[in-house]
């Protein structure tokens, strides 16, 4: 989809990726740190994910979590994907987040996309 921001990521730097799956750190960040992994195949929903996409995004799951502790040392995570408009996705290419929460920040949750 030649509309998809996350199909075409200009001027986006890629911090791990696969061949399936790419991450980044989301341009309008929840805390410090706030990652999206994306897979390379526009699909709306993760309902829609292959066996194998899901299997990428897990493998960079990992990965983002080892880079994010050695650079910003969160005391926790929140994992999340919206699905659907009502869910709060404002993105319709799925993708999940990866949000370092730190003490004393509230540990609140407020993201779409």
């Amino acid at each position: 989809m030649n509309d998809c921001v996350f199909c075409t990521l200009l001027g986006t730097k890629i911090i791990v990726e696969d061949e399936l799956a790419r991450a980044f750190f989301d341009k309008y960040p929840v805390s410090a740190g706030h990652v999206l992994i994306v897979p390379k195949r526009h699909a709306v929903s993760v309902f829609e994910a292959t066996q194998a996409e899901l299997v990428s995004v897990g493998k960079l799951l990992i990965k983002v979590k080892e880079l994010l502790d050695e650079r910003f040392h969160p005391a926790g995570y929140n994992i999340g994907v919206n699905v659907g408009e009502v869910a709060g996705q404002t993105i319709f290419h799925w993708h999940v987040h990866v949000i370092p929460r730190y003490r004393g920040d509230a540990g609140l949750v407020k993201w779409h996309a």
